[in-house]
């Protein structure tokens, strides 16, 4: 990947988001990153060197303003990587109807409009990268998470759809889709299907993050980091559309 890169990292506070954006500034890329809590995304952009914007991602004309601030700032976007998410444990009949609404504006909408507002620089310096962090909840489901999975799954459709479109102008689209990975995120969650299972969280990590995996470890949010780094370098240029399971044999099952 050539220097001087610009990328829209968001959900880059913190684990992988926060990771990615390292990884992509130590490759020289100048990084416009996003997320809700002003306070660490203050200090991770001091960490990496990148500008920031500490907005909702939900509302539609924070998307526009995160794509204008990179415009206006450097001229360009070659590289958007959509990370910014959350999760909620909770049986269908109990989810409430707002939280729905949130959680599909932030992680599948987001993504639909930063990518719409990213395409026409992408277009026409003829090259772009699009990463959506993505799950393997993207590929198949689990119960009490129907908003999450179903917000995965669309964004898996749209990645494939959006990727169909910028081939001929030199636009990779791709999602990762890892398993349980060691973020705030996802400790948070430990600590929700304990309370709603019963069990310990030892007894989560082992008997339900990790019972349908091979490999019983949790990835670290550097491993994604580090996918999402090949996918947006030069040598991936014909990898598009996919749905990139990291998930331990989690899917050979």
């Amino acid at each position: 990947m050539a220097n001087k890169k610009v990328a829209i990292v968001t959900g880059a506070a913190s684990g992988i988001g926060f990771s990615t954006a390292e990884a992509l500034a130590k490759e020289g890329t100048q990084l416009v990153m996003a997320d809700v809590n002003e306070e660490k995304l203050k200090n991770a952009a001091e960490k990496v060197g990148g500008i920031y914007l500490a907005a909702d991602l939900s509302k539609r004309e924070n998307c526009k303003t995160l794509v204008e601030m990179a415009m206006e700032h450097y001229g360009r976007v070659d590289i958007l990587v959509n990370v910014a998410g959350l999760q909620n444990v909770c049986p269908v009949e109990e989810f409430p109807e707002d939280k729905w609404d949130f959680m599909i504006s932030l992680m599948l909408t987001a993504p639909f409009l930063l990518t719409r507002y990213c395409w026409p620089s992408m277009k026409e310096n003829k090259w772009g990268r699009i990463i959506n962090l993505n799950s393997i909840h993207g590929l198949v489901a689990s119960e009490f998470k129907s908003a999450y999975v179903s917000a995965k799954h669309g964004l898996t459709g749209f990645t494939k759809a959006a990727a169909l479109e910028g081939g001929p102008y030199g636009i990779t689209v791709n999602s990762i889709c890892p398993a349980y990975v060691k973020t705030p995120l996802v400790e948070g969650q430990i600590a929700d299907q304990a309370k709603l299972h019963g069990i310990t969280e030892e007894e989560v990590v082992k008997n339900i993050m990790l019972a349908k995996a091979s490999v019983k470890e949790m990835l670290q949010p550097e491993t994604v980091a580090e996918v999402v780094k090949f996918l947006c370098s030069d040598v991936a240029s014909s990898i598009t559309g996919i749905a990139l399971p990291i998930d331990g044999g989690w899917t050979a099952n």
